[in-house]
């Protein structure tokens, strides 16, 4: 009788540890761990991280702030990649740093103010708007190259900068609320306003998107918003498949990276769409 119950409290304990395995963080560390990979090289990354933490069964807009949070490090290193540039327009660095302040801290205070229902339902519009910027960056991204060339020997003066710094800060606002593929985003705009240096452009892309990110991250973590477990595994599995992807970029085809992501993007908005609809 006594070994029955020894052995049937051995059992309980047994389950009980099985059962108190959080079996989410395996799955958001894989997750992580290959959106990193694709930010690195192509890209595109929050097409995995953010569903995948909605998987998990974490809410809408936690999942958004917990994302944005685990994903930020790597931004921020990424200026130091582009500190060259950003060293040879200050004044233009400083303005879009500010565009990227206002418009990430709006964003980020209204999506900590909007209805977690309401924003599970606007999730798959997000993704859909998301994967269509990312669909077209490429062949928008040969034209700018193309366009770069032909004229280099004539170099493009902005046609101003006000006009420009308002635009960002409003794209900014989209990456405080959400964010994804608004890289590109940036990258038309200064094109749009007459900038043809593809580095100087990817700079000042970097310091203003890195500044809205980096303000909505702080929003969120003092709104309570961020589930840290997994945002920590995230964020050191993200920069493990960032580091990953770096090293073995040499042997990954980037254009079929970005027809995944692009396949990947739209069907997750269709699982969305088919989800909340």
């Amino acid at each position: 009788m006594l070994y029955l119950w020894t052995a049937s409290l051995n059992g309980w304990r047994m389950h009980n540890w099985i059962v108190g395995v959080d079996w989410r963080l395996p799955w958001i560390a894989v997750a992580a761990f290959i959106a990193g990979a694709l930010n690195a090289v192509a890209g595109g990354g929050s097409f995995l991280s953010f569903p995948a933490l909605l998987a998990v069964g974490i809410g809408p807009i936690q999942a958004n702030a917990t994302n944005t949070v685990a994903l930020w490090p790597g931004q921020l290193m990424s200026i130091a990649g582009y500190w060259n540039e950003v060293r040879k327009y200050p004044r233009l660095a400083v303005l879009m740093g500010i565009a990227g302040l206002v418009g990430g801290s709006v964003g980020a205070v209204v999506l900590l103010n909007t209805p977690a229902t309401t924003f599970m339902r606007l999730v798959p519009w997000l993704l859909l708007i998301a994967a269509l910027i990312f669909a077209f960056s490429g062949p928008v991204t040969r034209r700018l190259q193309r366009r770069a060339l032909v004229r280099s020997h004539h170099d493009a003066q902005p046609r101003g900068y006000w006009p420009l710094i308002m635009m960002t800060a409003v794209v900014c606002f989209y990456i405080g609320y959400f964010g994804a593929g608004a890289g590109f985003l940036i990258i038309s705009l200064l094109s749009l306003f007459g900038f043809d240096d593809l580095n100087k452009m990817n700079a000042m892309k970097v310091v203003s998107t890195t500044m809205a990110n980096g303000v909505a991250c702080l929003l969120f973590i003092f709104s309570g918003k961020v589930e840290w477990r997994y945002c920590l595994a995230a964020m050191l599995t993200c920069a493990a498949g960032g580091y990953w992807s770096s090293r073995a970029a040499q042997k990954l085809n980037p254009k079929l990276l970005r027809a995944a992501v692009v396949v990947i993007g739209f069907a997750m908005a269709g699982f969305f769409f088919w989800k909340s609809y």
